[in-house]
């Protein structure tokens, strides 16, 4: 999930801030020379970069559900030697479990 946080470091990389947790999380801003977002920018920024998040999905799935290298390695020698395409049907079958995104 993500949070002010990430939205601030994203808006304004150079300022220092900090976020008082007993406070109702209300941003403290320190740096005098960088300007503090309104809530509206921080609001939109959370929304922006959450969506950039949940539309990479399919690639952390896609990541837990591919073999490891090494196994990877193994099939494809295999499918060298056998003249089979499994490497290939599995990686596939990743894919289309997993569909990118259009």
């Amino acid at each position: 999930m993500i949070t002010v946080a990430d939205a601030l470091n994203n808006l304004t990389p150079t300022a220092e801030w900090g976020i008082d947790h007993l406070n109702n999380d209300t941003i403290k801003w320190v740096s005098v020379d960088v300007t503090q977002p309104t809530d509206s920018e921080i609001t939109a920024e959370v929304t922006r970069l959450q969506a950039e998040y949940d539309a990479l999905q399919y690639q952390r799935d896609r990541a837990e559900a591919y073999p490891s290298l090494t196994e990877q390695a193994d099939m494809q020698f295999h499918d060298a030697v056998d003249g089979t395409t499994t490497w290939q049907d599995v990686i596939q079958g990743v894919k289309d479990t997993y569909p990118k995104p259009i």
